[in-house]
């Protein structure tokens, strides 16, 4: 890590289940109507059902109204970029980290 980050697993826990569906459910809707990759490459890339993302794109998984907190829109564009080329990943540390600046020193 380039800066000091105080790490608490109970705290990235929440984070992470508040959030990742949400972020999930963004970055699949972004790899579809973006970068106009096809549903079914898109679950093949994941490695989730094709019945998943079909639940993504038609908001009725993972969808919340409420605004991404912190940095994430960067990490969610990141994590399309990384599915997209099949280069580069993003860590459950990368979420928490631009979701919680309380987290950081």
């Amino acid at each position: 890590m380039t800066e000091p980050y105080s790490c608490d697993i109970m705290r990235c826990d929440t984070l992470v289940r508040r959030l990742l569906p949400q972020m999930r459910a963004e970055m699949v809707y972004r790899l579809v109507n973006e970068r106009g990759i096809s549903q079914s490459e898109v679950s093949k890339r994941l490695g989730i059902s094709r019945a998943a993302i079909s639940q993504y794109m038609s908001r009725k998984r993972g969808f919340n109204r409420e605004d991404f907190p912190g940095d994430l829109e960067t990490v969610i564009e990141r994590w399309v970029s990384a599915v997209a080329s099949g280069e580069g990943t993003i860590t459950i540390c990368d979420v928490c980290r631009s979701a919680d600046p309380v987290g950081r020193e």
